[in-house]
């Protein structure tokens, strides 16, 4: 922006000049044919120059200060008979000054209206005003209200590093090109309901004092709020969006209530530095990085918004998008410990790097993505994964992986990857955040990713990735009762496979006694051996020899001797019995109680 003492780039008037004090004087643009500007003209010459304007006309009043009286014979010489509204072609107000109220009232603007660093001192009243071309409010200053209600818009609008001092109004406003309020600030209220932004609406940076009211605002492009500033945006929405809002880097400093239908919403490295509630239809949300210093609840509406005089938000530009459900893509950089999650879908959710997370609470029907649930035999060995609740990042580290199964979803280019080390932590502390919330099943799976993680991470002994890998395979870390009863059945198996070759005795070994009558009577000792049991020999697998080997086996399952006669080998192959079968029932047993526990 030129210094105040700079002399404009235009012809202009120099009326009032002061070496002393202003060198420039007056800065208004000169009227063609004169000498100095509309404000200075001799009356006579003022009059000549109204009279010769028709409807239509363009006109360059760049510098030039307006009073009520002079801005209304200039729009009263530019009226349409037929409208009774004025009409013109090309509107150049550049560092123009209007000190009372400007009535561009249902004014019609047929080419480019450019009022860059214009000043407002009163009411700028655009109400119902038409824009056929591009519309430039760059680093213009509304000192008083800006009333742009009902005004269309019909290419680019510019507000870039507008100061809007009183309440700056857009109800129903529409805007059919571009909308540019990039550095923007709005001192006291800003008023957007009801307004519709046909392409995208930029607020980069823009700075919202008091009121930020978008009421069922339509967007159907994205509404870009990087940067923002929010300083008292107690609501905010409900609003429609067909595209993205962005929220990246903006800062609320009250309480909030954003409603939003919206096909994506991206708070990356946003701030809240109040309480805070996010009610979202549609939409995949980004917090990547955002910050809050207070609860921050983020939920889905099942229903569409309901507005103040009971009518629904109209969501027509979104009815080819899937279902109203809410989807999070990325938690990483946040701390978790104020975050409440209600009703939301996490299957695509990027969780490696968030902090606190087992502070997180989960509300609702919270919902994550699973394991391929099928059998895959076009591999050796043959795979098969028990559905489980699984991270996002855990589908694009086993997508990457050599020889990698169908089912597991590939990442999408540029959320990096995490691998076994990263994800054994983020599935830690999801248990316990689900453990706090009295969810064991939930967390009973989560329990289970991170013993997979911690399994194939690089950093742990040998000896305890061969633990690990055998507590898998028996039992699914104690989480799979099918697969305990399944190893069970079969060591049973072959307990009474061997029993019945090996560790059965022949027959029941027979007792003598054996003993000296001494002379004349007197006192017996009887000493009394039994034979040693003898290997089986001839037909061993009788029903006879199974309903005793059966007898063996299930004592030894419930760690009970059987009272059997056995061989030396059937005797160690009790044993092995005994010290294995009891810990795969227990096994099975933990797993049952995980999963039906509350």
């Amino acid at each position: 922006m030129s210094a105040p003492s700079a002399a404009p780039y235009w012809p202009y008037c120099a009326n009032g000049a002061d070496a002393a004090g202003d060198p420039v004087g007056c800065r208004g643009v000169l009227v063609a044919g004169h000498t100095a500007c509309l404000a200075h003209l001799a009356d006579a010459d003022r009059d000549a120059y109204l009279a010769n304007l028709t409807p239509g006309a363009s006109i360059d009043h760049r510098g030039t200060t307006f009073t009520d009286s002079l801005l209304t014979a200039l729009l009263n010489a530019l009226r349409d008979p037929a409208t009774g509204n004025a009409r013109l072609g090309t509107g150049l107000f550049v560092k123009a000054t209007f000190e009372g109220t400007a009535p561009f009232e249902s004014a019609t603007f047929q080419d480019i209206a450019v009022f860059e660093a214009a000043t407002f001192k009163s009411i700028a009243l655009f109400k119902s005003a038409t824009f056929e071309g591009a519309a430039v409010f760059r680093e213009a200053t509304f000192e008083g209200a800006a009333v742009f209600r009902e005004a269309t818009f019909k290419d680019a609008a510019e507000f870039r590093w507008a100061t809007f001092k009183g309440e700056a109004l857009f109800q129903a406003t529409i805007f059919e090109g571009a909308a540019w309020f990039l550095s923007a600030t709005f001192e006291y209220a800003a008023r957007f309901q009801q307004a519709t932004f046909r392409r995208g609406a930029l607020f980069w940076s823009a700075a919202f004092g008091r009121l930020a009211v978008f009421r069922e605002t339509i967007f159907e492009g994205d509404a870009r709020f990087e940067l923002a500033t929010f300083v008292e945006a107690d609501s905010f929405g409900p609003l429609m969006c067909a595209g993205r809002v962005v929220l990246s880097g903006a800062v609320f400093g009250g309480p909030a209530t954003l409603s939003f239908a919206a096909r994506r919403l991206e708070c990356r490295r946003t701030r809240w530095s109040q309480t805070a509630e996010i009610r979202l239809r549609y939409a995949t949300v980004d917090l990547a990085h955002a910050v809050f210093e207070y609860p921050l609840t983020i939920a889905a509406e099942p229903d569409p918004f309901v507005l103040p005089d009971g009518r629904q938000l109209a969501e027509d530009p979104l009815a080819s998008a899937p279902a109203p459900g809410v989807r999070v893509a990325s938690l990483r950089g946040v701390d978790a410990a104020h975050l409440v999650l209600a009703d939301l879908d996490l299957s695509g959710c990027l969780f490696a790097g968030t902090v606190h997370l087992d502070q997180l609470r989960l509300e609702g029907a919270c919902t994550f993505d699973t394991a391929p649930p099928a059998a895959h035999w076009r591999r050796w060995p043959p795979v098969r994964f028990t559905e489980r609740r699984v991270l996002a990042e855990e589908h694009h580290w086993r997508a990457s992986r050599p020889a990698a199964v169908r089912g597991w979803n590939v990442a999408v280019l540029g959320v990096g990857r995490a691998g076994p080390l990263q994800m054994a932590p983020v599935y830690r502390a999801l248990r316990k955040a689900f453990e706090d919330g009295k969810h064991e099943p939930g967390a009973a799976d989560f329990y289970y990713g991170e013993m997979e993680m911690r399994r194939h991470a690089y950093d742990i002994p040998r000896s305890e990735r061969g633990l690990l890998t055998a507590y898998w395979a028996l039992s699914g870390y104690g989480l799979r009762a099918s697969r305990a009863l399944a190893w069970l059945g079969a060591a049973m198996l072959v307990t009474i496979v061997l029993l019945m070759a090996f560790g059965l005795a022949q027959d029941t070994p027979k007792q003598t006694a054996t003993g000296t009558v001494p002379a004349g009577g007197g006192k017996v000792t009887f000493e009394i051996d039994e034979d040693d049991p003898q290997n089986p020999t001839g037909n061993r697998f009788t029903g006879e020899r199974l309903e005793q080997a059966l007898n063996v086996t299930i004592n030894s399952v419930v760690f009970r001797s059987s009272g059997q006669d056995l061989t030396t080998a059937g005797t160690y192959v009790e044993m092995t019995s005994r010290l294995t079968e009891p810990v795969l029932l227990g096994l099975a047993v933990l797993a049952v109680r995980n999963r039906v526990r509350r």
